[in-house]
């Protein structure tokens, strides 16, 4: 909610700028911002719609791969997150790390790690089931797009 109200963008905009800005370059293949972003590649593609629509992201075609598209952090983009990450931060500190002691932190941190651990096979094999799933779509429908060519 900070993040819409203070700098006018979703959370998830905003992480997508964030791996954006960490990427070599400012850019990432989309499907790689998409795994990145734990996303669906329709998800992420709306969102970076919306990001263009701002002129915070552009999309740059793939040379070597006709398919495949970039998506490259523009220096508005770059601007935009350099505003909206000290409010973000500082209400991320104030409402999860102010009101705990350090050894409540720690145990935070040793409770999410085992969280994690436990999670992590079961978000892989979902992970994978979706990626699966979306090749599948997108050869139906370049299987669709020859037929309509022939």
């Amino acid at each position: 909610g900070q993040l819409q109200h203070e700098a006018g963008m979703p959370h998830t905009y905003y992480e997508v700028l964030v791996a954006l800005s960490e990427a070599p370059g400012r850019k990432l293949r989309m499907s790689e911002l998409a795994d990145a972003r734990k996303a669906s590649r329709s998800r992420l593609s709306h969102a970076v719609a919306r990001l263009e629509a701002n002129g915070w992201v552009r999309r740059e075609s793939c040379p070597t791969d006709k398919r495949g598209s970039w998506a490259v952090l523009t220096p508005e983009g770059f601007a935009a997150l350099e505003e909206a990450a000290p409010g973000h931060v500082e209400a991320v500190r104030e409402s999860l790390f102010d009101p705990l002691t350090p050894e409540q932190v720690k145990a935070l941190g040793e409770i999410s790690a085992a969280v994690l651990e436990r999670l992590s096979p079961k978000c892989a094999a979902a992970e994978a089931e979706m990626a699966l799933r979306e090749e599948s779509l997108a050869d139906i429908g370049e299987t669709a797009e020859l037929a309509k060519a022939d």
